[in-house]
């Protein structure tokens, strides 16, 4: 079996984990357009192997020279920055991303075409080419074109796995995260070189790839966001309202609750639980405690940490974008900074408190606008509504039965997402070093807006497209 055959081997397996049959129909169609080059040639590159008869290697100082042009003082040129999702983009678009420069005099001056690296972040991804005029920090190198060239093309190329592992193994530093790639060991790297005409048809089927995987997410994203409404609905309902219809009410006094049924409680919730902040540790702690699965603001695992005991917590998100998202975690652990690691009593029902919190919308007391972070102070001392226990236990059944099929329709929808970005990963880097052949798949040279096409690449945030349902036939057919 050749090493193109093993790929397309894998991309089927992929595709098979999925539950949707669209998946399959896709992929069977598809198998019978991705299809190897008709003639290889062995390299002297280990990990090349072998490359289309009708492509050459050439080092990459070959293609790029180092370009160090410094822009003058008040210069008024567009301030730019690499990022390792979305590419190279207008740093004034994301300025809430990072630091904004008060000054660019004597930055280094970026043409339309040039490559942009991020000398620390290359072997991560964090390189790509430049659609606009502009400067960026000299902490960044600037590649310009030597010769005609495709600079989407090496985009895509140097942002796959096999070259992110070239710049890691050339990078120089002494431990992994202060690793830095210089341009003396970028440019002797092996680049790959297909005729022009070849690098314009695979950058031209890859940025149609990309719109048509984007659009596929942002629906799915869609869908995964009316799935999160309708179970934040039933959530709501059942924790304020309660599950008996009909029941006397009477004023919560809360401006957010309304009337609550007459026979419930309503206390701060310092009465019934203890919530500090995350802190940081220290390695002596770590070596003291042991090693245990660390949680950030949002479920998942995170850096800067501080430890908790065994036990049942729920975690609010404290900063950021993560704020007043809540989590019901177990054991021993480490909680980030970005978390509130919250204690219930005993005597309550968990499950329970979770629903109250998640129904509180807890980022709405957040305290910063342009960067939300919720103070424990405030959040402990705000007033909910508190049932007897036994009916804290209804509810957190009724609100588990009514949510299941959400759930997972909400899982459904999130693994699609997953398959097809790796899809997009394994299919991008087999077109760009030539194990399939896609020339007759690509668009016609020029056909579409630069522009469009790269607000089309999946950005941070995005928003419902398409109907959900019939996202994935129509976007994910590469012969059309």
């Amino acid at each position: 079996m050749t090493s193109q055959e093993r790929g397309h081997k894998g991309d089927k397996r992929v595709f098979r984990r999925g539950e949707n049959q669209h998946y399959k129909e896709e992929r069977k169609e598809m198998s019978t357009e991705l299809q190897p080059y008709p003639e290889y040639k062995d390299t002297d590159v280990e990990w090349l192997v072998s490359i289309p008869v009708n492509w050459n290697i050439v080092r990459t100082k070959g293609l790029f020279r180092l370009s160090i042009d410094k822009a003058a003082k008040e210069h008024g040129m567009e301030l730019l920055s690499i990022y390792t999702h979305i590419g190279v983009r207008p740093r004034k678009d994301l300025e809430e991303r990072g630091n904004k420069a008060s000054n660019t005099d004597g930055y280094w001056i970026v043409r339309n075409g040039d490559l942009i690296v991020n000398k620390l972040l290359a072997w991560m991804g964090a390189i790509g080419v430049s659609h606009y005029e502009g400067v960026t920090s000299p902490a960044y190198d600037i590649l310009r074109p030597r010769k005609a060239l495709d600079s989407d093309y090496y985009h895509y190329l140097f942002r796959t796995g096999t070259y992110l592992q070239q710049f890691k193994n050339r990078s120089r530093g002494i431990m992994e995260m202060r690793l830095r790639l210089y341009f003396d060991q970028f440019g002797q790297i092996p680049s790959l070189f297909p005729p022009m005409d070849e690098q314009n048809l695979i950058v031209n089927f890859l940025h149609n790839l990309d719109q048509k995987v984007s659009r596929f997410i942002r629906n799915r994203r869609g869908l995964i966001e009316i799935l999160n409404e309708q179970k934040q609905a039933i959530i709501n309902k059942a924790v304020t309202q309660g599950l008996v219809p009909n029941v006397p009410l009477k004023p919560s006094g809360v401006d957010w609750l309304g009337d609550i049924p007459e026979h419930w409680d309503v206390l701060p919730l310092k009465r019934i639980c203890k919530m500090k902040n995350g802190e940081g540790i220290t390695t002596f702690d770590i070596e003291e405690y042991g090693e245990y699965p660390v949680y950030g603001g949002n479920g998942l695992r995170g850096y800067t940490n501080s430890y908790t005991h065994d036990g049942y917590y729920v975690l609010v998100g404290r900063q950021g974008a993560l704020c007043g998202n809540v989590h019901l975690v177990s054991g021993r652990f480490w909680a980030s900074e970005h978390a509130v690691v919250t204690t219930l009593q005993t005597g309550y029902c968990i499950d329970w408190f979770v629903s109250l919190l998640m129904a509180m919308e807890l980022n709405q007391y957040s305290i910063s606008a342009a960067q939300p972070g919720l103070s424990v102070d405030r959040v402990i001392n705000l007033r909910a509504p508190i049932p007897p226990v036994e009916e804290q236990k209804e509810i957190a059944k009724s609100i588990k039965n009514e949510t299941q099929t959400i759930l997972k329709a909400f899982d459904r929808a999130q693994r699609e997402i997953d398959l097809i970005r790796e899809y997009r990963t394994r299919l991008i880097s087999d077109v760009v070093t030539g194990k399939v052949d896609v020339r007759h798949l690509a668009p016609a040279p020029g056909s579409g807006d630069l522009e469009e096409k790269l607000n089309e690449l999946e950005p941070l945030d995005e928003a419902a497209g398409e109907p959900v349902e019939e996202a994935l036939s129509e976007e994910v057919s590469y012969a059309d």
